[in-house]
């Protein structure tokens, strides 16, 4: 011990305390735990920002896949555009093949109309 005993005595006051300060921590960790109905809830909040944040997720690639499909839908258009345009330029240059095809139908009609006039 020292000359007067407070050297001694202030340490096992501050010791006193510290383990006070533990001992409140250690209860309110208890109390924590045995409350069975606020660990349901906060469980249950954490499920549900779990599903949102997923939610969010899907919603976004979602999105990024139809704006995707949107800008390749848009290509094809305008290339399929671009070809009708060519296909068009051609019966404008060389109608003959066109005006034989209908010719044929013509013809056809023609045909079918005979055989069955012969018929009755």
């Amino acid at each position: 011990m020292t000359g007067n005993g407070t050297g001694d005595t202030e340490a096992l006051r501050e010791e006193i305390r510290r383990t006070r300060v533990e001992l409140g921590e250690t209860m309110e960790a208890l109390v924590a735990k045995a409350d069975v109905k606020a660990r349901l809830k906060e469980s249950a909040e954490q499920a549900k920002e779990r599903m949102r944040e997923q939610a969010a997720q899907t919603v976004a690639r979602v999105r990024g896949q139809a704006a995707r499909g949107a800008g390749m839908a848009r290509a094809q258009a305008h290339d399929k555009g671009g070809l009708v345009r060519e296909k068009g330029e051609l019966v404008r240059r060389n109608p003959m093949p066109w005006a034989a095809v209908a010719a044929g139908a013509v013809a056809t009609v023609v045909v079918l109309m005979i055989v069955r006039g012969r018929r009755r």
